[in-house]
């Protein structure tokens, strides 16, 4: 999962940039960069880092221009190096910088494709640059000297028709403006806006509304799945639908996990889809689980807060705040590294005592995906004092890896795999376990937009929405093992050749 940005303004842009990656942080913490443009000249910064690590003043200064595009990275199949950072740069045709966030799911395939037609070299694992060079070989069929809105969307239709998988994509041609376009079947989410000011109006793109609204830009809407749209660098926008059969099948794990609770995606209100969530656990309960004996609910920050304490009211439950956060710690789900996730933990929250000693507590979190973290957590509250632990997930049992940008492992490392709900209690230690029904899952999103009918709940049925063979999945498992990430990264950072500061 990564955050995205573009922005066409009539004053510098750098300074938006910066701000609107700072809001999508929690999009991704592995890498980030920004690329402007002055209409004549591109000036880059991108290295691996927060967003604060990698821009200082000296680089800020040297991001000059009026139109620009931002990235933050999380890392998935790929390398966790410096040259994996975006935006990714192809000087022909037109002078072309792409930021991506999804996976394809024929990068290899494109890859051959690539060099065997157009002999075009890829120089990194990352299937975002696989993308942009497709799109640069679809506009360089364009024989006019500034492009044009049709060639634009003639293509984006060419990506369309050949790239697999989920993007959504803000791309800055160096004269001419900012491109952004989403999947046929919107799987990854991308936003636009206005703002007038004395000049005229500015338009930013962004993977979350949270961006926008931040600075004082209007929300427009959503852009739709297949759809691009085209801002030229005098504010001109033009849009148009580039698929032939598009379909909403967004990714319902944005709502669950992503995306911050103050964003709005697809016309759903975040928040709100969050506390259906914990309604619909709480109803659960009652259904089957009538004679509880919960004492207390506490949620594990941040994700869950929305869904447990609406969980506690519906259930009459006393809500309490039983683990401090250290903020200065990522988000353990999103670490490369098994080992490097598990020592977080403990440092990442630390419980108060007097919320667990001697009561049965509810805990409740967005998700439960290797167990590494949940399995701890239950330690804690066991060593705190609890009576009885009990564990609930405002998502059902992920049972199967995503192929779409989030960094759900091989099937054999995700704890629901095979495993039924008692097997996961007991391996994580709980008492009781309860997961979120997937219709009810469906129900607390699609209720703040019944246009939402279908989603991508991979991760929970096993079903693919562009569909994938064995065969990438077991490449998938060969490229995503925790172990050989690893080894990869660090045979990477030995020949790394990043740019300096």
């Amino acid at each position: 999962m990564c955050g995205i940005i573009g922005i066409v303004s009539h004053e510098p842009v750098n300074q938006e940039l910066y701000d609107g990656l700072l809001v999508l942080q929690h999009r991704g913490q592995d890498a980030a960069g920004i690329v402007t443009s002055d209409g004549k000249h591109l000036y880059i910064r991108r290295k691996n880092g927060l967003v604060t690590d990698v821009f200082r003043e000296q680089h800020m200064r040297r991001l000059v221009g009026n139109m620009g595009i931002g990235h933050l990275r999380y890392p998935t199949a790929g390398s966790s190096s410096n040259s994996e950072a975006q935006p990714f740069y192809v000087n022909s045709p037109y002078g072309i910088s792409l930021a991506h966030n999804g996976n394809l799911t024929n990068s290899e395939a494109l890859k051959k494709e690539l060099y065997m037609q157009d002999r075009r070299h890829i120089n990194t694992e990352s299937d975002s640059e696989v993308l942009l060079n497709i799109f640069a070989q679809e506009l360089q069929k364009c024989e006019a000297y500034r492009v044009h809105p049709e060639e634009i969307f003639t293509a984006v239709q060419g990506v369309h028709r050949r790239c697999e998988g989920a993007y959504a994509v803000v791309a800055m041609i160096t004269r001419d403006g900012v491109v952004g376009f989403r999947d046929p079947h919107g799987i990854r989410p991308l936003v636009y806006g206005k703002r007038e000011t004395e000049k005229g109006t500015d338009y930013m793109l962004a993977s979350e509304s949270v961006a926008l609204v931040t600075q004082g830009y209007d929300i427009v809407r959503d852009i739709e799945p297949g759809e691009a749209i085209y801002i030229t660098d005098h504010g001109e926008v033009y849009t148009q639908q580039c698929a032939e059969n598009p379909v909403y099948n967004t990714c319902i794990f944005e709502y669950v996990y992503f995306a911050r609770p103050d964003s709005i995606i697809d016309n759903v209100f975040v928040h709100k889809a969050r506390m259906r969530m914990g309604h619909r656990l709480a109803d659960k309960i009652q259904r089957e689980w009538k004679n509880h004996d919960i004492d207390v609910i506490i949620p594990i920050p941040d994700t869950s807060r929305t869904s447990a304490h609406e969980m506690a009211l519906t259930l009459g439950v006393p809500y309490r705040e039983g683990f401090i956060k250290n903020r200065y710690i990522g988000r353990t789900f999103i670490m490369p590294g098994q080992t490097q996730r598990k020592k977080s933990v403990r440092r990442k929250l630390n419980p108060l005592d007097i919320e667990f000693k001697g009561k049965n507590v509810m805990l409740v979190d967005d998700s439960i995906v290797r167990g590494t973290t949940s399995k701890e957590i239950v330690q804690m509250a066991r060593d705190s004092g609890a009576k009885k632990v009990y564990f609930a997930s405002a998502s059902p049992a992920i049972r199967y890896p995503n192929i779409y940008g989030i960094d759900m492992p091989a099937a054999n490392e995700l704890i629901a795999h095979d495993k039924s709900e008692a097997d996961v209690a007991k391996a994580i230690g709980a008492d009781r376990l309860v997961y979120q029904d997937l219709e009810d899952l469906i129900k607390a999103v699609n209720t703040g937009n019944p246009e939402l009918k279908e989603f991508d709940c991979s991760v929970f049925t096993g079903q693919y929405v562009t569909g994938a063979d064995d065969g990438y999945f077991t490449e998938l498992e060969e490229r995503r093992a925790d172990a050989k990430k690893n080894k990869k990264d660090k045979k990477m950072a030995a020949i790394d050749m990043s740019d300096s500061d």
